[in-house]
């Protein structure tokens, strides 16, 4: 067999990134592609990161020149595995201490939409698409992502084929529901070894009795979001059938007040308070539990609905885990829209798969590098909440059985210092910044004209991450 031959290296240290993929690529060419991709993928860009965008070509004049065509090859028809690629990656994050999952962090599920022109294209299809908040032209994509609050990133994801697209409709036994794909990335990810606290899901899949079902079925710990006024089951008339109707019952002795700090240093005041009704009790199989900034008001967009089984955990922890959903994901859904998660412009699924397979990887290696120099801490080892137990005192009629023995928890720990990923991305420029003068400062200016960012100090909703 020849030797292999040596490959133009890609800029600064996504050298040795790209050179931990070059067994999965047979080619020099495709190793040529593979660093070319990352490399245009990470350089900033004023312009959707189409492949032109990527060869640094211009859009239409020069659609056609060798660069462009050698990545569409790449992209499209070249012999390599996404799959492989994937798992490389998160291979790659485990191998590293301060990015290596553990048993303290959370497996999120949630699933992202992007508008998309005609129907030629895989899986875009008329359906609810979350960067626009409404029903259009689109395709999406359900995704699995890890955090323990200080680091995140995406481990699998799976596009999502409206049954539209099938000629049985959802009769088609090739059509498979969003709740159906996330059980099978949560077993990817299980296959994979991945530890977490529990798996983080908001309102749209937490509202789905199949999904749930299935984690309690397979003993996988959860923590659900639920609308407030969706019915849960079957009662009397006379007691509660929701979550909103189980807090409107109960006493104003039940609710304890926690301090919540945020990664920013500041803090806020909480409310908090178990629920007993249905299925859901503290010595039942799932507990539930409100948490909300107001207690009498209850603001839509900061009082969650939540449950969940895991065994011996405070009110308090159960909020924390939910609350790394809703603050990674955002960050998460920001650095998509700067890598060009939606800006593909291929056809077919492989070639759709494989561009996101990309993205994944130059997203990870922000946090990669960013652990190789020290930049991240180490995970602190999770302790247990300490609790101490209450008597509840009675509400109105039939509280004594309806709302259990309160648990009041200490101060909220909060979360541990963050490294997030606003800081590692600009990193990830500076490092880069031999593409092109004033990497850094280009990317500083696109985020400061708020380009898909939000602040990440606002808090959001289950309501407001109800990305169908």
């Amino acid at each position: 067999m020849s030797a292999r031959q040596p490959c133009p290296p890609a800029p600064g240290p996504l050298e040795a990134f790209a050179a931990q993929f070059d067994s999965l690529f047979g080619s020099l060419g495709r190793r040529r592609s593979f660093r070319h991709y990352l490399s245009g993928l990470l350089a900033p860009r004023d312009r959707n990161k189409t492949l032109t965008a990527l060869a640094d070509a211009e859009p239409v004049a020069q659609a056609q020149s060798p660069e462009v065509q050698r990545l569409q090859y790449f992209l499209s028809e070249a012999d390599w595995s996404a799959e492989a690629l994937n798992a490389r990656r998160v291979a790659l994050l485990q191998s590293e201490a301060a990015t290596a999952a553990h048993s303290g962090g959370v497996l999120v599920v949630d699933d992202t939409g992007d508008k998309k022109d005609g129907t030629a294209t895989a899986h875009v299809a008329r359906q609810y698409l979350g960067s626009l908040g409404k029903i259009d032209n689109g395709i999406v994509a359900v995704t699995t992502l890890w955090s323990d609050g200080r680091v995140h990133y995406p481990l699998h994801f799976a596009p999502y084929t409206p049954a539209s697209r099938f000629p049985g409709g959802t009769n088609d036994p090739r059509f498979r529901t969003k709740p159906q794909i996330a059980i099978d990335l949560i077993e990817r990810a299980r296959a994979a070894g991945i530890p977490f606290r529990a798996v983080v899901i908001d309102c749209f899949y937490g509202d789905n009795p199949e999904l749930e079902g299935r984690l309690a079925q397979r003993k996988i710990p959860y923590v659900l979001a639920h609308r407030g006024t969706g019915s849960q089951g079957w009662a009397r008339a006379e007691e509660a059938h929701s979550f909103a109707e189980a807090v409107s019952d109960l006493p104003r002795a039940a609710w304890q007040r926690i301090r919540r700090r945020f990664h920013d240093g500041h803090r806020e005041s909480w409310w908090m308070a178990e629920l007993a009704f249905l299925r859901f009790g503290p010595r039942k199989a799932a507990r539930a539990l409100c948490a909300t900034t107001d207690r009498r008001r209850l603001p839509s967009q900061t009082t969650w609905y939540l449950s969940s089984n895991l065994k011996g955990a405070s009110l308090e922890e159960i909020t924390q885990l939910y609350a790394w959903r809703n603050w990674t994901e955002q960050g998460y859904k920001c650095v998509k829209g700067e890598l060009g998660w939606a800006d593909f412009q291929v056809r077919g699924d492989t070639a759709i798969r494989r561009h996101w397979a990309l993205v994944c990887a130059a997203f990870s290696f922000c946090w990669w590098q960013a652990a190789r120099e020290g930049r991240l801490a180490a995970p602190a080892t999770p302790r247990p909440a300490r609790t101490e137990s209450k008597p509840a005192r009675a509400g109105r009629a039939g509280a004594g059985k309806k709302y259990p023995p309160q648990t009041t928890s200490l101060l909220a720990a909060g979360a541990a210092s963050r490294a997030s990923l606003a800081g590692a991305f600009p990193l990830a420029h500076a490092l880069l910044e031999c593409l092109g003068a004033g990497a850094a400062t280009t990317w500083a200016r696109s985020a400061a004209r708020g380009r898909r960012i939000r602040s990440a100090d606002q808090c959001l909703s289950p309501e407001l991450t109800n990305y169908r």
